[in-house]
Order: structure tokens, then sequence, then C-alpha cells
């Protein structure tokens, strides 16, 4: 018995939570199931899960392995499925989440290159803020910036997402520049209030978070919208840079207060599957990935 198809098992019991459900899963016997990951802890000295009649838990020790071994996993199902992908069609329906501002603005461009070089996929596009269930609600992928909080969700980085404050040159002459954080507070701001701190925008100086309440002329869902307001000499704007990159590029907005970004976080292609990814889901994010690198800040 190979170290793989132990492994195999340890990981499909962890996702299953429990052996019965994990022997069903693998078209194996409970006994069978519970044998190779006994023979997997005998191999390592170690225990990697507490059994009871009614449930099991990771130990300490087994939830560290539990996310290595399901990272080795992925990596070898990746390499295999990218062999076997020249003979797999990519074809039929996706379902896509991403939050309404960034479809609008940044997938656009990649969804209907994406669509005319795969013209045997149809693809559901759902732009909506809110954070939707994938397994539950029947979606292939979502389009995410936040940490993952559920291990059982896979993500694969598309691009690097930076926040920043801009306006145009002539409220910065006018208000003048802000210098710290706290100087936005006696300067008029454009509040899009899809993020989720709103007037409380969030900075970093030596290492800690800072949270500065501001108010402005302007609070509104949309960050095209925003977008429009900050280019109308309304205000400051904090936003995702490529949101106004081209904006900064010609130079009709300008970045202030880099010094205080946030860290910069990654926007990711989220799916529910470990294993036997399907070549559609495979296709669009890879297309992503590249399309990302191919023009970066878009």
């Amino acid at each position: 018995m190979d170290a793989i198809t132990r492994m195999r098992c340890f990981i499909q019991v962890v996702d299953s939570n429990g052996f019965s459900a994990a022997a069903r899963e693998m078209g194996r016997s409970k006994a069978l199931v519970s044998k190779y990951v006994g023979e997997l802890e005998d191999e390592l000295g170690v225990r990697l899960l507490n059994r009871t009649t009614r449930q099991v838990s990771l130990t300490e020790v087994g939830e560290a392995y539990y996310k290595e071994a399901a990272e080795i996993l992925q990596r070898i199902d990746d390499l295999q499925a990218s062999v076997q992908s020249t003979h797999q069609e990519v074809r039929g329906r996706l379902r896509v989440s991403a939050p309404r501002s960034m479809g609008d603005d940044m997938l656009n461009k990649p969804m209907m290159q994406f669509l005319a070089q795969y013209p045997d996929i149809r693809l559901d596009l759902r732009l909506e803020d809110r954070f939707v269930d994938l397994v539950e609600e029947g979606f292939d992928l979502a389009i995410r910036v936040t940490q993952l909080e559920d291990s059982s969700l896979i993500a694969r980085k598309i691009a690097p997402f930076r926040t920043v404050v801009c306006a145009t040159a002539d409220v910065v002459k006018t208000h003048g520049a802000p210098v710290v954080p706290a100087d936005l507070t006696t300067r008029p701001c454009i509040i899009d209030t899809n993020y989720r701190y709103k007037q409380n925008w969030a900075f970093q100086s030596e290492g800690e978070r800072l949270s500065v309440a501001v108010n402005g002329p302007l609070e509104v869902n949309s960050a095209t919208a925003a977008r429009e307001a900050a280019l109308a000499d309304l205000g400051f704007l904090r936003t995702p840079l490529f949101f106004v990159a081209k904006d900064v590029r010609d130079g009709d907005l300008v970045v202030v207060l880099e010094d205080y970004e946030e860290p910069q976080r990654g926007i990711y292609a989220v799916y529910p599957h470990r294993r036997h990814l399907s070549a559609k889901v495979r296709a669009f994010v890879d297309f992503l990935v590249d399309w990302s690198l191919k023009n970066p800040g878009c």
C-alpha cells in the first residue's frame, strides 16, 4: 500500500467527517479505510485523529498534517489533470460568483475573451455583493478577495490586490495632501458603501492597523459611481487600484498616503473540490491567471 493512497484515505475521512462516509465516497469498505489511516499513523508514529463511536476529530498534529497533505495531493492531481486536459472538452454551463463592482470593471474584458476562445461554454455570471455558499448554491467557483476560512475550499491566486487613496490634483491642491491617515477626517471623502468598513478606512503604520472615520459629499454602493465622483473633484476616494489604474497612469488621479497602505492581498479563484476538477473550471481559472499576468493593473 503506497503512502499516497493512505494519505488520500486520511484526507477523505476528514472531509467526510467520518470513516463510514469516507468509505462510501471512495467506494471502499469502512474497515479498509480505517486500516489505511491506521497504517499512516503507524508509519508517522503519531495519532492524527481522535476517534469516538460518534465522530472523529483532528489532533493538533493531525490538523497540521491535513493542511500539508491536502496541498500535496492537490499538486499531484493538478499535474495529472494538466496531462489529461488535452483529452477533455471545455464545454457546458459554468456558474461563477463575483462581487458586483469587480465584475463591472475588472472581469468584463477577460470574461468576453474567454467566451470567444471557448464557444461551447455557457457562462452564468452572478455579480452580487454577498458571500455565497459555493456548494449549497451550486456554483462552480467564486472570485474573492477576502481570506479563506473554510478549509474545504481551494484557492488559486489570480492577481495582487492593492487598495489606494486617490483624488484629482485639484482636490489635493485645494484641500492639501494628507500627510497621515488622520488628516482625512478634515477632508471631503467619497464613500463606497460596498466595502465592509464604509466610513472607517483602514491603514497600517509600523505594522499596526489604523482606522480613520471619514465623511464627505457622497455615499454610494457603486465603485464606478465613486470613481466618477473622484474624477469630478468631489473628494478623496479609497478604492482597489485596478478600478483607477488607468486614471492614475494618465495623471487624472493622484495616489496619496502610499506609506500607510494595508499589505497587498490577492484576488483568488475559489472552488470547492480538491480532486477531479472539471476541464471548464480549470480552463477558466488558467485563463484568468494568464490574462492578469498579461494585463497587470487592469
